[in-house]
């Protein structure tokens, strides 16, 4: 009986293993090009970097405006706990006084051999609690109830003063966390927004980091060195402070600075009004509360000029539809329309 069994079944060899062998590697490089491209970034223009970069330095501003207020907080909360902590050394002195000199009037008892039993309670290692006990201390003659009486109003003014105290410490640790915070959000937009400039071309980084759009007769003000006709201000603090910010003019952007050597935006009308003998608030949110409001028809040099929905930016006008500003990181102080950003309102500090 015969057995029919299947062909064995050979591998490719020759030109036919060439040509499957071709076809699958050209298959795989396909697979492979598809996959690749289904996953790269597709490269942002430069109006897309710019309008990224924008965004992350406005949110970053904002963030900077709340750090200066937390900072702020700060700086008047530790200047409080330092008040409290001199206050309390000099309560402390006061009442080593008061204690030595109760040391002295028992000494005198004690030669004289009447030691009152209420100053050995209150020489004692404990006398708070004899000091407590106001029974006790009625007991005691007049001169000897006077000095207790005194000493224990002052232990009662140094325990509240060292209460009061930590509760500012308390207070101010939270704030200085509450900075580190604020701290690492700046910086992590700030340092996006240069990633994404990095990918700009050397004239399109340029390009954004110097906008040509102040008017020529403008632009060469931009270097503090520039030469200026006189300031035509409507006070003379006003005037003072457009001075100012016209000798800020190339100074960095420095978040959270108030000069002199770099600003923020907040910190250059800050220090600029300062120079005229006027404190401004250190925030954006609460200069534009400073003075006078002014409708934008109205405005005059030394003007604060505000930007955005959250008062986040803030310019002082110079006249002609222009101000002096602190923009951002990598762009100093300068000149620039207050058409650039969309307006918030005005105010005139005097």
């Amino acid at each position: 009986m015969a057995v029919h069994r299947k062909p064995k079944q050979h591998p490719l060899t020759g030109p036919a293993a060439r040509t499957a062998a071709t076809l699958a590697l050209a298959s795989a490089a396909t697979a492979t090009l598809f996959e690749g491209s289904g996953h790269a970034d597709p490269k942002l223009t430069p109006a897309q970097v710019k309008a990224k970069v924008d965004q992350l330095y406005q949110d970053a501003e904002v963030a900077t405006e709340a750090y200066d207020g937390t900072k702020e907080k700060a700086d008047a909360t530790e200047r409080s706990l330092n008040e409290l902590r001199d206050e309390a050394a000099r309560k402390t002195q006061q009442l080593n006084t008061a204690r030595n000199a109760l040391g002295s009037l028992a000494a005198a008892q004690y030669r004289s051999g009447t030691v009152a039993p209420e100053l050995q309670l209150i020489l004692s290692s404990d006398p708070k609690q004899y000091l407590d006990d106001a029974a006790m201390a009625e007991r005691a003659g007049d001169r000897t109830a006077v000095a207790v009486s005194g000493v224990q109003k002052q232990l009662g003014e140094l325990d509240r003063l060292h209460t009061t105290a930590d509760g500012k410490l308390a207070e101010l640790r939270a704030q200085q966390s509450t900075l580190r915070k604020q701290k690492s959000d700046i910086q992590s937009k700030i340092t996006s927004a240069e990633a994404l400039l990095a990918q700009l071309t050397a004239p399109e980084r340029a390009a954004y980091e110097q906008p040509d759009t102040a008017p020529a007769d403008t632009r060469a003000s931009r270097s503090a060195d520039a030469p200026r006709a006189p300031i035509a201000a409507p006070t003379e603090r006003a005037a003072a402070a457009v001075s100012f910010a016209y000798s800020a003019l190339g100074k960095p952007y420095v978040w959270g600075a108030t000069g002199p050597s770099s600003f923020d935006c907040s910190g250059l009308t800050q220090a600029a009004w300062r120079s005229a003998g006027v404190q401004l608030p250190r925030t954006t949110y609460t200069q534009i509360n400073a003075g006078s409001r002014v409708p934008r028809s109205q405005l005059a040099p030394g003007d604060l000029v505000f930007f955005y929905s959250g008062i986040s930016h803030v310019g002082l006008y110079i006249g002609g539809g222009q101000m002096i500003h602190a923009p951002h990181p990598g762009a100093p102080v300068r000149i620039a329309p207050i058409d650039q950003m969309p307006f918030a309102g005005a105010a005139r500090p005097a």
